[in-house]
């Protein structure tokens, strides 16, 4: 299934959405790195994972890799093929996990990628980040590379199933070193300067006006 992922679903990708990508070299061939990137669309995932350079890992709901049968044993290997990393979402302590499976990923030298919003901007805007980006980066030391993406929303509206062949644009700017914060990953107080000093990156690759409150979701 990596294969298959690798060197054929991948450049299929790359051909039909032919994405443009600045900045990659930013992105370090090695050790541990967090991707933290704008979020407009669900392709938005597989868009990082395509342009990143190195194989990148994602959370993904538990649920999604304990499906029974040849359908969900295909499921399961092309999602870890992918880079997504199970976390059960329903728990209550499901932000602990995630954290938790993220350190694993950084510990053994992988690059994470998060999407400090927490969800989808449905409103065009970049939203609040939520300081688990920090946390990471405190914690286990590893730089935070911001990541742009514009026009993923034109491929993948929302409410639409199947993504559209548009062209998107894939920025990734230079790493941010928190290692002046070293030890101080209990302060809350560092925690959101540090995501705040993200997102403004994140803003100036992506364009995007940023408001300095949370993204809700609309009432269902």
């Amino acid at each position: 299934m990596h294969l298959l992922v690798r060197w054929l679903l991948a450049p299929l990708a790359r051909f039909i959405y032919r994405p443009v990508v600045h900045g990659a070299e930013f992105v370090p061939r090695e050790g541990p790195v967090i991707l933290a990137a704008n979020h407009r669309a669900a392709v938005d995932t597989a868009l990082i994972a395509l342009t990143a350079g190195r194989s990148v890992s994602f959370l993904g709901k538990a649920e999604y890799f304990v499906g029974t049968g040849l359908r969900g044993r295909a499921l399961a290997s092309f999602l870890s093929a992918l880079g997504y990393v199970p976390v059960d979402r329903a728990n209550a302590k499901a932000g602990l996990a995630a954290l938790h499976a993220a350190r694993k990923v950084l510990d053994s030298g992988g690059a994470f990628a998060i999407y400090p919003e927490g969800t989808r901007s449905l409103d065009g805007r970049l939203h609040r980040g939520h300081t688990g980006v920090a946390s990471l980066a405190l914690s286990t030391g590893a730089p935070v590379v911001p990541v742009g993406l514009i026009g993923t929303e034109r491929v993948q509206p929302v409410g639409k199933r199947f993504p559209r062949p548009r062209r998107v644009v894939v920025r990734f700017g230079q790493p941010l070193d928190f290692s002046r914060y070293e030890g101080l990953e209990g302060s809350s107080a560092i925690r959101r300067a540090a995501t705040d000093e993200v997102m403004d990156a994140i803003a100036r690759l992506s364009h995007q006006e940023y408001v300095d409150t949370y993204h809700e979701r609309p009432a269902a």
